[in-house]
């Protein structure tokens, strides 16, 4: 996958969009206008570019003076800065990051590639503008990418921090189908032990009629229903619904 140019477009998209609606509000970050948005991937962008360039830890975090100025013009600028060192680097090259399992550039390439798109998304809802599609190709590997990285593995690295939503609860699984490919989640109150592509039976299956449409769902990024809701959805649920919404909840504690 070509990480690098869809996350020039997608960075495009969202300066594009947020230029006329800078003080609206994100209805999917309700405490959040969309120059807050801005302000949030700029510092974002800024931070991993850091990162990179020492392998380690940017300390302290922020610098003084990035606070000051327009957010859209510290967007422009960390973007640029941020493209200027991932092109710099072969995806292999070591890079400090929290995801100790992949300690690369290449680590970042994927990860900014989904941080830009989910937020360009924000921006579009914000604005009310037509949101422009997700590829089905980065839409699968964002699903991938949340159930594996930042639910499997963060809940069995910082499982404090999904404790209340795991301890005292049973275990239970959930599959979710998407694109042709499938992954299974499953947790027990030590964390989520698989989120993994593969079969095998679930307590609860969702699916979803798009890869883009999953994506958006899992990361609360959907304009439409939810599967709650009575009216028609892209999304189907099959056994326990309860399984459905818990997950649902691990993942809201993942992307906190």
């Amino acid at each position: 996958m070509d990480y690098l140019t869809q996350l020039q477009a997608d960075y495009q998209r969202l300066a594009s969009v947020s230029e006329a609606a800078l003080g609206s509000k994100v209805p999917t970050c309700p405490e959040w206008t969309v120059n807050d948005i801005v302000n949030h991937v700029a510092h974002v962008y800024l931070h991993k570019v850091e990162c990179i360039r020492h392998n380690a830890q940017p300390d302290p975090w922020p610098p003084p003076g990035l606070a000051e100025g327009s957010r859209l013009e510290l967007l422009h600028r960390a973007h640029r800065e941020l493209m200027a060192e991932l092109t710099s680097h072969p995806s292999d090259a070591p890079a400090f990051g929290w995801y100790e399992e992949d300690r690369t550039v290449g680590f970042w390439w994927r990860r900014m590639a989904h941080e830009t798109v989910i937020h360009r998304i924000d921006a579009e809802l914000a604005a009310g503008v037509p949101s422009q599609p997700v590829p089905d190709d980065l839409a699968l590997d964002g699903i991938d990418e949340l159930l594996v990285v930042f639910l499997a593995w963060s809940s069995m690295k910082w499982t404090e921090e999904f404790a209340a939503e795991l301890e005292p609860k049973e275990p239970g699984s959930v599959a979710v189908s998407a694109g042709g490919k499938r992954w299974l989640a499953s947790w027990e109150p030590t964390g989520v032990v698989t989120a993994a592509l593969g079969d095998g039976p679930a307590d609860a299956e969702i699916s979803a009629s798009s890869p883009e449409a999953m994506l958006r769902w899992l990361w609360r990024r959907s304009d439409g229903p939810d599967i709650s809701d009575s009216a028609p959805s892209p999304l189907t649920v099959s056994g326990d619904e309860a399984k459905v919404a818990q997950l649902r909840r691990l993942l809201g504690a993942a992307t906190q």
